[in-house]
């Protein structure tokens, strides 16, 4: 399924890696080598893995094919999918390109007219932030102009990772955003933090990720521990529904949303949505990644037949 020689979408200098398409720098250091190697386990495991009974169908991708640390790789792996070049002769098609705003593209006619993700064209901030307060009622967008007190400043940008809590009011500055600072302190352990990782298949959550941090590091992505659980673990129906809702204003077919719980009010607050979202966290424990691969993988049949219900188990 791989297909293509990906080493070249990176570039090295001065001891880094620098992603050609999005122009990430990524320092290597042990850590990001310890990150590397794990990613290689993962890789060879899911290689390795049988899939999932049941006819093999075929899918394109416009205008990107997903490398393989892309989430989508591993689950179409084991759910039994064929890459195909042609649309017009595939069961699927998926629009992917790892952008904000990807370039407007036309969503072509398959053989079976599954098309995906064509009417997400827009992950910004803003955005989320507007699909997030027409699902769910309330809104996470302040105005730093005249907020009081303290608000999270980040890029609009997808997978900056560069958050910052800034006091308000303040002037704002050119393409960042504003937002409430959510309290998601784990209960018992406050010196850690919790984001709630939801991949979505057909817009509903498929699977979730646990991930915890020092409350120092809030805004990266240096987990110290991940848990997998299903949806109904963590969120009520209401939640599920509201959800739900989510992703379909924001037209996301398949991606992952970060969630955070407020540990004072037990409200959710969608913070981000990515349709090309990388995983499972490299902190998870192989078993577990290898489960929850499978577990979107049967999301994703399911999808595809329409079936009621995902098949969760082992």
């Amino acid at each position: 399924m791989v297909g293509i020689n990906w080493i070249n979408d990176f570039e090295w200098a001065w001891g880094r890696l620098r992603v050609k398409k999005t122009g990430a720098v990524v320092p290597f250091s042990k850590a990001i080598r310890s990150e590397v190697l794990a990613w290689f386990d993962f890789f060879f495991a899911v290689s390795k893995a049988p899939r999932e009974p049941g006819d093999r169908f075929s899918i394109a991708f416009a205008p990107d094919r997903p490398r393989p640390w892309y989430f989508i790789w591993p689950v179409l792996r084991l759910a039994g999918a064929r890459f195909v070049n042609d649309p017009t002769s595939a069961d699927v098609v998926m629009q992917f390109e790892d952008a904000t705003r990807p370039h407007p593209v036309e969503a072509p006619v398959s053989a079976r007219g599954l098309l995906m993700n064509f009417g997400c064209t827009d992950v910004s901030k803003t955005r989320v932030a507007e699909a997030f307060e027409e699902a769910f009622g309330y809104g996470l967008a302040v105005d730093p102009a005249t907020h009081v007190g303290a608000a999270v400043e980040k890029s609009e940008e997808n997978g900056a990772h560069d958050g910052r809590i800034v006091q308000c009011p303040m002037p704002p500055k050119p393409g960042r955003v504003y937002q409430r600072v959510v309290d998601n302190r784990l209960q018992g352990r406050p010196e850690l933090v919790e984001d709630i990782r939801t991949p979505t298949v057909g817009g509903k959550p498929a699977i979730v990720f646990l991930k915890r941090r020092p409350i120092s590091e809030r805004f990266a992505n240096a987990n110290v521990e991940v848990v997998v659980a299903n949806p109904e673990q963590v969120y009520s129906e209401a939640e599920l529904a509201s959800i739900e809702r989510f992703a379909q204003i924001l037209g996301l077919d398949w991606g992952g949303l970060d969630v955070l719980r407020d540990a004072q009010e037990g409200r959710l607050y969608i913070v981000d949505a990515n349709k090309t979202d990388m995983g499972p966290p490299t902190a998870l424990p192989l078993a577990d990644k290898l489960y929850a691969t499978r577990v979107m993988a049967r999301a994703f049949r399911a999808f595809m037949t329409g079936a009621a219900q995902t098949d969760r188990g082992n």
